[in-house]
């Protein structure tokens, strides 16, 4: 058994002695405090690049977050022990105030909604739910869903391998980044980053990789991230390049649970379902335009992203449950500013750049099927 699998016996200890790669003392001191009481499904990617950490002044709690528009926008939850939240917060807060910035937390979960509801008139705003699962229930969710059964023995037909790679071999496997590349490529908006960050191969540490390879040729690879204090992994990444036969990401989601199971994880999640209405509770209350816009965007903006195909495609897999996701803000409602800077941390840009780049990259989309004719 190597370091990386007593990762739920011992969430720093061992793990930290088999470190595959020398890191950066600061970020080696944000994925220690990751290790020990990352929670939120998002903590292990403030490790990704893009994003600054912030430590408290005892140096036992890191936030990530990317300023725009006169926000902190926070990638999910303060890292800290449980009952150091309130505190955390109240520091990071001041330090904001301090800076006159503003704070909304992205991909928030319940555990820190509440804490802040506890603390005064924040403001929040439902995005979606993520899908959950209990790896060890994976086996049964196969044996009552023929057609996932059925995408897996295509793929198994077509003679498609999947595997899960040491870090030293997803490191070298310069192969799997044209997969990466060509996934990109048939996205209807332009690279975004944040929460949703394409390069990771470069800092895998305590991610696990899996290949999906066929004539010993990469055609799709997945990113297991590690959610240490719920003894579970996040589906970062699942990729699928032009050249793999159906049923390609659903093996590799395969291969990714029975690994899970394997190492006792109780907790996987393929993380947020944008807009998804499937998280059983009461919405919080939400200004008339803003209910508005997002039916609109749900409904029309499919072109560019399509919520309700991916909400679908994640709901094929039965989730045990899933977990409502908020943006939560310490402006007094969440506006036009707030959601203005949301947009520029994933664009990287102005929102209006993003917007009009998207729009180019559809019509350039749109005139290479034209070319390719009625039969394409």
């Amino acid at each position: 058994m190597d370091d990386h699998e007593q990762l739920f016996s011992s969430p720093v200890g061992s793990l930290e002695k088999g470190n595959p790669a020398a890191i950066p003392a600061r970020l080696e001191g944000a994925r220690r405090l990751i290790l020990r009481y990352g929670w939120n499904a998002t903590a292990y990617q403030i490790l990704n690049p893009g994003i600054e950490r912030w430590f408290s002044e005892s140096e036992d709690a890191v936030i990530g977050y990317v300023s725009y528009h006169g926000h902190r926008v926070v990638a999910g939850s303060p890292v800290c022990a449980l009952e150091r939240l309130p505190a955390v917060i109240e520091e990071f807060e001041t330090q904001a105030r301090q800076k006159r910035q503003r704070i909304c937390y992205f991909a928030a979960d319940e555990r820190l909604a509440e804490v802040l509801a506890r603390r005064g008139p924040w403001d929040r705003l439902l995005l979606g739910a993520q899908p959950v699962w209990n790896p060890e229930g994976w086996p049964g969710i196969l044996r009552t869903k023929a057609s996932l059964r059925g995408q897996l023995n295509r793929a198994r037909n077509k003679g498609l391998k999947i595997s899960r790679l040491s870090h030293r071999e997803a490191q070298e496997r310069r192969d799997l980044r044209p997969c990466l590349k060509e996934w990109l490529a048939t996205r209807g908006l332009p690279p975004l980053h944040f929460l949703v960050e394409p390069e990771t191969l470069d800092r895998l540490w305590d991610r696990r990789v899996f290949v999906a390879e066929l004539d010993d040729q990469p055609v799709g690879f997945l990113v297991l991230t590690p959610v240490p204090c719920r003894r579970g992994y996040l589906v970062e990444q699942n990729i699928r390049g032009t050249g793999a036969p159906n049923g390609t990401t659903e093996s590799l989601l395969h291969g990714a649970m029975e690994y899970a199971a394997h190492q006792g994880a109780n907790y996987l999640t393929l993380g947020l379902c944008p807009l998804s209405q499937r998280a059983a509770l009461d919405r919080p209350s939400q200004r008339w335009w803003l209910e508005l816009a997002l039916g609109w965007l749900r409904a029309h903006g499919r072109r560019f992203y399509n919520f309700d195909g991916l909400d679908a495609y994640k709901a094929k897999f039965l989730p045990q449950a899933w977990e409502p996701i908020y943006a939560i803000t310490s402006d007094r409602r969440v506006g036009l500013g707030t959601l203005w800077a949301i947009a520029g941390v994933f664009g990287k840009m102005s929102p209006a750049r993003l917007a009009a780049r998207a729009l180019g990259r559809a019509l350039l989309q749109e005139a290479r099927w034209l070319r390719k004719g009625p039969r394409s």
